[in-house]
């Protein structure tokens, strides 16, 4: 069996009312037309199920090499509890109008209603216009029935926490937190493969077709967390050539890596895929005897469980996102 190299995969372009120009024009993404709003970089969600560009594998599913390659390419603890489903989805989004107001279920709810995972996710902002905000939870600890009556009367924005963000801005959404991307922002998205969201408030928007979309109040009820936090933002320090953690939950750990020098990663310990998702910048992966991979800024890929040892050299000052799952954080909780 021929062996694994760094994968990358057909983006999977998503056009939406709200969507716009800057995936092409800021991530390079040539394909992408005026109204993108999200492209999809990697995913094991059924009926988008992402699709090898490079190499001998060209063409085949993420599924279909999983179930060749299993832990080799997943890792084996990974493999053992997801089979041929990969757990993470990956995309890019881009935001001209402010999003609906949403919510997603936890495991648990989401495995009784959906048969599905639920969905945690984080959020790291590339771009950001002036001004630009996120909705993240709400600006006090609340009781359900007080959401109910804001939600009746049409003044839920009043008890809803307003974020502003900025390039390099994190934001972490563990499921249950109501959120939405506000307008003019262009962010990353890491979450679980699920694609169940409860809409909950959508600014009186009509469709395409003219009729007003969809919502799910009922669903998102008991899915709503009425917390409060003091921040949503993540505090993260930034160290040059080395990896900084952002994000760590037993879903997904995702680091920043900005680099300007040949930086050698070892994922010996690690029995996990790598994602890298190119934020800006350039640079070369060297793996086994001299092998190598062009990535630009804007593209995603996946380093198989099986390259222990690569090394990243830039072509430019590089930045990228570093993503896997960690089986010591994950032990009891996952695996």
């Amino acid at each position: 069996m021929n062996r694994l190299y760094p994968l990358k995969f057909i983006p999977q372009y998503k056009d939406k009312i709200w969507g716009g120009k800057k995936l092409r024009e800021i991530l390079g993404k040539k394909d992408a037309s005026d109204k993108a709003g999200e492209s999809w970089e990697i995913s094991g969600v059924q009926g988008n199920i992402s699709v090898v560009e490079n190499g001998f594998l060209a063409g085949n599913n993420l599924q279909e090499i999983i179930e060749v390659y299993m832990g080799d390419l997943v890792g084996d603890k990974i493999y053992d509890k997801f089979g041929i489903e990969f757990p993470l989805l990956i995309k890019f989004i881009d935001a001209t109008e402010q999003l609906s107001i949403q919510v997603h279920p936890n495991d648990e709810m989401a495995l009784k209603r959906h048969s599905s995972f639920g969905k945690t996710e984080m959020w790291y902002i590339i771009q950001a216009e002036k001004n630009s905000e996120l909705i993240v939870g709400f600006n006090s600890k609340i009781e359900k029935n007080t959401y109910v009556h804001h939600l009746e009367n049409k003044t839920l924005t009043e008890i809803l926490n307003y974020v502003k963000v900025k390039a390099g801005d994190v934001v972490f959404l563990p499921a249950g937190r109501i959120h939405a991307i506000g307008a003019g922002i262009l962010l990353a998205e890491i979450q679980q493969t699920s694609d169940v969201t409860y809409r909950i408030y959508d600014f009186n928007r009509l469709d395409s077709d003219g009729n007003p979309r969809e919502l799910h109040t009922d669903l998102a009820l008991d899915a709503i967390d009425y917390g409060f936090d003091d921040s949503y933002k993540i505090n993260y320090f930034n160290k040059a050539n080395e990896s900084s953690e952002l994000v760590r939950c037993k879903y997904f750990t995702a680091n920043m890596l900005y680099f300007n020098i040949p930086v050698d990663k070892d994922y010996l310990q690690l029995d996990s895929f790598v994602i890298y998702m190119c934020i800006d910048g350039e640079f070369v992966i060297e793996y086994y005897n001299n092998e190598t991979i062009n990535v630009s800024k804007g593209e995603s890929l996946i380093i198989p469980a099986e390259l222990k040892n690569i090394r990243l050299n830039p072509v430019s000052e590089t930045k990228i996102l570093e993503i896997y799952i960690d089986r010591n954080q994950t032990r009891e909780s996952l695996f």
